[in-house]
């Protein structure tokens, strides 16, 4: 009690733990993050020429991954065709974060781009980014596990990292829960390390 008789308040800055006193957090920029791309397509030249133009807007690419065939699901067939293959890639130049609606949105048009004359899509690129401890995924469509960003952009957690791998959820695509793709996605990681010690790379 101080004197008289009012009672000395807490500082509201700080908060009784079972150690001691925690001091409130401050609001810090993450570090800048990975980014890699899906890329679906049913055409060799399309594939390349989408690499091509995206490298043209995000900097050179520091891994393209070996062809997986698309065949999980049969949800693209009726626009893209049959048979359909993927590819991950990744870009050497990391970007900040809340640029990924801008990112998703750029991808979108290159889609359209693309497409053929009946307005179907001839390729299907979904941006995400890799950090420290998960995959996510930009998406147009809500559900009940991807909050919303801006502009009409939603976040997917798609993997996230724990017992030093990647690990899918309960709604991650059956796809990116294959034991190929979370090895490729460690991979990722270990590279996105190396870029953040490096400090040759800078966020767009």
């Amino acid at each position: 009690m101080e004197n008289g008789g009012i009672k000395k308040m807490a500082n509201p800055s700080v908060r009784n733990s079972s150690i001691g006193f925690c001091i409130m957090g401050k609001p810090k920029e993450p570090p800048p993050a990975k980014l890699f791309m899906s890329l679906i397509a049913s055409e060799n030249d399309i594939f390349h020429q989408g690499v091509k133009d995206l490298c043209s807007t995000h900097g050179e690419t520091d891994t393209i991954s070996q062809r997986f065939p698309f065949d999980f699901t049969d949800y693209y067939t009726q626009e893209m065709g049959k048979p359909l293959f993927r590819h991950f890639i990744t870009f050497e130049r990391l970007i900040s974060i809340p640029a990924l609606p801008d990112i998703k949105q750029a991808a979108n048009r290159l889609e359209e781009k693309y497409a053929a004359p009946n307005g179907n899509r001839r390729i299907n690129i979904d941006p995400g980014y890799i950090c420290l401890e998960h995959a996510i995924l930009a998406t147009t469509k809500g559900y009940t596990h991807r909050p919303y960003l801006r502009d009409g952009i939603y976040a997917d957690l798609t993997l996230i990292y724990r017992n030093k791998s990647f690990q899918p959820l309960e709604w991650t695509y059956p796809d990116y829960r294959q034991e190929e793709v979370i090895t490729l996605f460690n991979q990722f990681r270990k590279k996105y390390i190396e870029d953040l010690r490096g400090g040759s790379t800078h966020p767009c």
